[in-house]
């Protein structure tokens, strides 16, 4: 027998998953059901949410502005570390940490004995909902019922839905799995599950971001950037907030093609999946960023900087976002981009980021240093004793081969 509930918050999007478990939830638990949606920039998703939500079974809706907080506090501080996962920015996987938190305030506030979502079991969503409401409440009930209801396929689930009279802006021809939010849109399922499918990025519809490459105009737009301390602050000279800012690269961007990755990548959970990803704005971020990086940043900073990069990349998709190790990471980031202000010109064609200029009063680079055209700053003559000391353990162990040699006939396995 199912444990009973008195009163259930519900993370709710409006598709397919969440729209069905309402119902769901009333009936298998005869419990009262909150949704809870967040507005992480998902746009026209959002519209006529309320009114099917209590049409649906619940008793009230929560719809939650994130926008601002999302950008300045979880896109921001990814952007700036300069981490993405196989190439993937992480769209989704920063979007949960901040939802889920709300959530759990919402819970808190009503009274609730559990919090539910609609992610699956063999994704990572799962991951990131539940280590942060693990976080702001241990003492919640996490219920997950694709871990073990009957509804287990998305076909079962359009059924279950046409069958309660559930209004669905999608069919079983037209099922892709999509999340989108200010960030991003993600596509999977249907013909992406098989690798030896062509995205069809070129079918009308399938692209919502912008178009693909080969429908860009075929004349190059520029686009500047400019940055204080990593943060994006001005588009083209117009001073903006960070959230116009993404939204402003996102049309730019869209518009030349800009930002479509389709990719395999290896999930949390140790599958791999295929999807395809629109991040026109974010990809346009970063490039500038990672630009403006290489002439502000000394070398052993930004070298190690990119080894960071990559944990803390996979510390946001494994959900591990309220963790002493990356908020660490973020304390570290913060200082590295005290110099990372300057601006960034980029040239936009057809699915290509191009650098044009960048300048910044905070430049390593020294046109004298780097052409010898000044004497006094570089003597050429002290790079023989750079490369003596530099190659004294190559000499070495080739002269102690050498003599190796003559004694036995042998010689290190790695000196011919």
């Amino acid at each position: 027998m199912a444990k009973k509930y008195n009163k259930i918050v519900l993370a709710y999007s409006g598709g397919l998953d969440t729209s069905v478990l309402i119902p769901w939830l009333k009936e298998n638990y005869g419990c009262e059901v909150i949704a809870c949606s967040a507005d992480v920039g998902q746009g026209t998703e959002l519209d006529g949410l309320e009114e099917k939500a209590i049409k649906t079974g619940a008793s009230k809706l929560y719809i939650l502005d994130l926008k601002k907080e999302f950008v300045e506090d979880y896109i921001i501080p990814t952007m700036k570390a300069g981490a993405s996962y196989e190439k993937y920015l992480l769209g989704t996987s920063f979007a949960r940490p901040i939802i889920a938190k709300r959530i759990v305030e919402v819970a808190k506030k009503e009274g609730a004995d559990a919090i539910c979502h609609g992610c699956t079991g063999k994704g990572n969503d799962q991951v990131r909902f539940e280590l942060a409401i693990k976080h702001f409440a241990p003492e919640l009930d996490v219920i997950a019922p694709w871990r073990f209801w009957e509804l287990n396929s998305r076909e079962k689930e359009i059924e279950y839905a046409e069958a309660h009279n559930i209004p669905l802006k999608i069919n079983k021809e037209t099922n892709y799995s999509k999340d989108k939010n200010l960030w991003h849109l993600s596509h999977e399922g249907l013909d992406l599950e098989e690798p030896a499918n062509e995205a069809p990025i070129n079918r009308p519809g399938f692209l919502e971001l912008g178009v693909s490459p080969e429908q860009a105009p075929d004349e190059a737009e520029y686009v500047s950037i400019h940055f204080e301390k990593g943060v994006p602050t001005a588009v083209d000279g117009k001073e903006m907030e960070p959230l116009e800012i993404i939204e402003t690269l996102n049309k730019i961007g869209g518009k030349h093609g800009v930002g479509i990755l389709d990719i395999v990548e290896n999930r949390l959970v140790g599958m791999k999946s295929r999807g395809v990803y629109e991040t026109p704005g974010g990809t346009i971020l970063y490039a500038a960023h990672e630009k403006l990086e290489e002439i502000t940043l000394d070398r052993e900073t930004q070298h190690y900087k990119a080894m960071l990069a990559m944990k803390f990349a996979d510390l946001v998709y494994n959900g591990q976002w309220y963790t002493p190790l990356r908020k660490a990471m973020s304390a570290f980031v913060d200082v590295t981009q005290e110099t990372v202000t300057g601006d960034v010109k980029l040239k936009l064609y057809k699915g290509n980021i191009i650098p044009a200029s960048v300048t910044s009063p905070y430049t390593l680079f020294s046109e004298g240093m780097a052409t010898f055209s000044e004497a006094d700053c570089y003597n050429q003559a002290d790079s023989e004793g750079f490369i003596n000391l530099f190659g004294l353990p190559i000499k070495v162990r080739a002269l102690n081969s050498r003599e190796l040699k003559e004694k036995t006939g042998e010689t290190y396995p790695d000196v011919e």
